[in-house]
């Protein structure tokens, strides 16, 4: 059975975040399966640190932007916004180069909260960032 309230609209996704952080690191929303939302990332100068590692922050902005896009995907966006308040993240690996891929999938996903976990891993599937979000749904002030 589905998560999403409706199917997500991949190009809608990342329309939303052109001219974003998001965006300006290269992130693409890439896949939705019935229970996760898939995005990759470019390790680049735009996303590495002064060593040549892929900067964690790049990784944890990847990871909050598959669990807050998946989050939002769940829910009526006409009665319901989600909004991030925390996420944490184990940096398992450096990465100097390539496209690393994160999978948001839910581990909770209740009326007023969602928690999603999500795993960064390179492409030959290396683990390199392991992070958890949680989401407060909270009303729609449009509504």
């Amino acid at each position: 059975m589905s998560i999403w309230f409706a199917p997500p609209d991949l190009a809608e996704l990342n329309r939303i975040h052109e001219g974003t952080a998001v965006s300006a690191l290269g992130i693409r929303i890439t896949a939705a399966g019935e229970d996760s939302l898939s995005g990759t990332m470019t390790v680049d100068a735009r996303t590495k640190q002064p060593w040549g590692l892929l900067h964690g922050g790049a990784s944890v902005l990847l990871a909050e932007t598959l669990g807050s896009a998946a989050s939002m995907c769940c829910v009526d966006q006409t009665k319901w916004l989600c909004v991030g308040i925390e996420i944490n993240a184990n940096h398992v690996r450096g990465v100097r180069d390539g496209v690393v891929t994160g999978v948001a999938r839910p581990i909770h996903l209740g009326r007023t909260s969602h928690i999603w976990g999500i795993e960064i891993r390179t492409a030959d599937d290396r683990l390199v960032c392991i992070a958890r979000l949680t989401a407060s749904v909270i009303a729609n002030p449009a509504a």
